[in-house]
């Protein structure tokens, strides 16, 4: 008998990665293309045609190791970047990258006519050069062309669209656009206002899961699966993770680490107001009917710059982390300051000092950023009962030594990519396979924690 499997993929700021897995959840196999970024002086951009064909490819390469037939096709992907396109449905400017640094006047100005306050009200996000409001606003001002761009997709929206499917706006994505309002899960009229944007800018909200068409020929490995949005990556991943119950903490520790605490709705204005203060955003989750706390920072590009400080490739740094467990906590005095931000400073460099102190003050400094965001979250929604981390980074000895250190024991799941994992489960409720989210196939997991708070 054919085997049904499901293809998930994951669009992300490092990699387009692809997994196929089986309906009893099981991973069977994996591609990777590099994101076909551009650098630019500001950050990067790229075209959203090199961005399907990286994608293609990863899918191709997952699903030429596994026979069976295709039901299911889920895309999850980054936020805040996405394909603005003209009434013929081309695009009419590059994808800019969330890290890009255009956008700052614009988002001055969204300050100056809504206020700090009155946009997180709404949003559940500050006011800042990363949400597609403040970007949009950037290219209808600089880039020829941008005017007759009449329809925004978020990237995992846009791709589900290329492979055939409807255009539609999944709330999780649409929460970090600056354009949704929470309360209403539908769209803020005066944030269209402000913005300019032409009639039926934004297709109605539907939530991760929901049957979005069938795959075309551009993937005839997979035509005729179902597809659909799974929406923004790190809350789909923690549904790959199996860490979506209320009370659980999800930490994905990628190219950028983020926490995902769901919640029930709504969060009252005064929390959404003390979580956007302490860097926690709130949003829709990719699982529907919750809310989630979010924080993100770039902790792997962050120790990224590190490795190049110190002349050592991220493939090639196993004896740099053999010799920073060795290096006792605090780094014998050295510490990071900053960083997560444009500069970082070292201090306290004592007179004998080697590559491995720096590494360890460096990935100390990561995870005190962490300790910090999450005594946010925790303010707003209690001690959470487990933490569940996953991602490349979590792989570093280094990385899970000094994460218990500052936030505690946390369970590591048996997936080897969360965001593609819970990319494929949600289309295999999308093609009918799963009931819906309670009824998802369980995970293995690598290392339990006791019960009770973290």
């Amino acid at each position: 008998m054919t085997e049904e499997l499901l293809l998930g993929l994951d669009l992300g700021t490092t990699y387009a990665k692809a997994a196929v897995v089986g309906l009893d959840g099981e991973e069977r196999a994996h591609g990777r293309t590099a994101t076909p970024w551009r650098r630019v002086p500001t950050g990067a951009e790229m075209d959203p045609h090199d961005l399907l064909t990286a994608a293609l490819d990863a899918g191709r390469q997952a699903l030429a190791a596994v026979p069976g037939r295709v039901v299911g096709v889920g895309v999850t992907s980054m936020a805040e970047t996405g394909a603005l396109l003209d009434a013929a449905g081309e695009a009419v400017a590059p994808m800019i990258a969330w890290h890009d640094t255009r956008g700052d006047p614009e988002a001055r100005e969204i300050e100056r006519a809504f206020g700090g306050d009155r946009f997180s009200e709404h949003t559940g996000l500050p006011v800042s050069r990363l949400c597609t409001l403040s970007k949009y606003r950037w290219m209808r001002a600089h880039l020829p062309g941008a005017e007759r761009g009449v329809r925004w997709l978020n990237v995992a929206e846009w791709m589900v669209r290329a492979l055939g499917g409807d255009e539609v706006a999944e709330l999780s994505l649409s929460s970090r656009t600056g354009f949704l309002d929470l309360d209403r899960r539908g769209w803020w009229d005066d944030a269209f206002e402000l913005a300019e944007t032409p009639h039926g800018f934004l297709p109605e909200p539907r939530e991760a899961g929901e049957p979005a068409g069938r795959v075309n020929a551009a993937l005839a490995e997979a035509e005729g699966a179902v597809l659909t949005v799974s929406g923004h990556d790190h809350p789909c991943a923690s549904v790959g993770a199996d860490a979506t119950r209320l009370g659980d903490l999800f930490d994905s520790c990628g190219t950028a680490e983020a926490f995902v605490r769901p919640v029930e709705p709504p969060v009252g204005a005064d929390a959404i107001k003390r979580a956007v203060g302490g860097g926690v955003t709130v949003g829709w989750n990719a699982v529907p009917g919750q809310q989630a706390l979010m924080a993100g920072f770039v902790s792997g590009l962050a120790l990224t710059r590190f490795l190049d400080l110190l002349g050592v490739a991220v493939e090639d740094r196993e004896a740099l982390e053999e010799a920073a467990l060795a290096v006792p906590p605090g780094a014998d005095g050295i510490t990071v300051m900053g960083v997560t931000d444009d500069r970082a400073t070292l201090e306290g460099i004592p007179r004998s000092v080697g590559p491995a102190h720096v590494w360890k003050a460096a990935v100390e400094a990561v995870a005190r950023h962490g300790a910090e965001v999450l005594a946010t979250i925790e303010s707003v929604a209690g001690v959470p009962a487990r933490l569940v981390v996953t991602g490349g980074w979590a792989r570093s000895r280094v990385v899970r030594e000094v994460k218990r250190q500052f936030l505690g024991p946390f369970e590591e799941p048996v997936v080897t990519e969360a965001g593609a994992r819970g990319a494929a489960l949600i289309a295999g409720i999308a093609a009918g396979a799963f009931k819906g989210f309670d009824d998802l196939p369980p995970v293995r997991w690598r290392e339990r924690a006791p019960r009770g708070p973290c």
